[in-house]
């Protein structure tokens, strides 16, 4: 009798990851790779004043062999009306407890910035035959973003169904997912260590020094740091001291 043979292996289904070359994105990458999809990644240089996050992308994309990473530049700054992309201060050294409850949205929020992005990974996933987009949004420690909400990403997922092919052909549904959407920081880093995440890769400061150091006093690094003292881990970024000089 003939030898049997090996049976055959479905190809694992595409997803596109949105990579920042952030903590939460790179978490997101290696949650999406622990269920089996094959990964494409797509980032964007934007304008924003932390441009070293576009080369921690690069890093973090090549650690995962992500089939295809796609870099997107676009120019936000034509618009303004951030911290990040117009000549508006960082707000540095804040009460994060005090800010959670108020309902002002921070200067550092990005106008319509994951709707933009989350457009981009529609079309890409159109392309590649993708129904699958992972997002590393957050509604606890979110800083006030309104495109970080779950109603939101209902909103978009609802909105990509009606403007598909596959969609519209009742082929199948896309799905935004947001594995992050309800975890603290601390549970974040918790996960991503779980997973491997190699957070050393990583960059989360929204004001960096020339050489790509944390400042360690804007909204992004304190909740960063919090998360790891919670999670009772060390991080492995190196930030810069009120002296200018660099700390462990």
């Amino acid at each position: 009798m003939p030898a049997a043979s090996a049976p055959s292996r479905s190809p694992a289904r595409s997803a596109v990851v949105l990579l920042s070359g952030g903590l939460d994105s790179t978490t997101v990458l290696a949650t999406a790779r622990r269920e089996g999809f094959a990964l494409n990644a797509l980032t964007f240089s934007y304008g924003q004043r932390h441009s070293s996050e576009i080369e921690a992308a690069k890093r973090i994309a090549q650690s995962y062999a992500v089939e295809r990473h796609q870099i997107v530049d676009i120019d936000l700054t034509v618009f303004g009306g951030s911290a990040l992309t117009a000549d508006i201060a960082v707000p540095k050294d804040r009460d994060l407890v005090a800010e959670a409850e108020s309902e002002e949205i921070p200067v550092t929020y990005v106008p319509a910035r994951n709707t933009i992005f989350l457009s981009y990974a529609l079309a890409f996933a159109e392309v590649i035959g993708s129904t699958d987009i992972f997002v590393g949004v957050n509604a606890l420690d979110y800083s006030g973003y309104p495109d970080c909400r779950p109603e939101y990403i209902a909103a978009f997922e609802e909105m990509a169904n009606l403007a598909t092919r596959a969609g519209v052909e009742g082929i199948e549904r896309l799905h935004v997912h947001t594995p992050l959407i309800s975890l603290t920081k601390a549970e974040i880093i918790a996960l991503g260590t779980e997973l491997g995440v190699d957070y050393s890769l990583t960059t989360s400061c929204y004001d960096p020094s020339t050489d790509g150091l944390a400042c360690g006093r804007c909204d992004a690094c304190q909740l960063r740091l919090k998360g790891f003292s919670e999670a009772g881990i060390d991080d492995p970024i190196r930030y810069v001291t009120s002296s200018g000089s660099a700390l462990r």
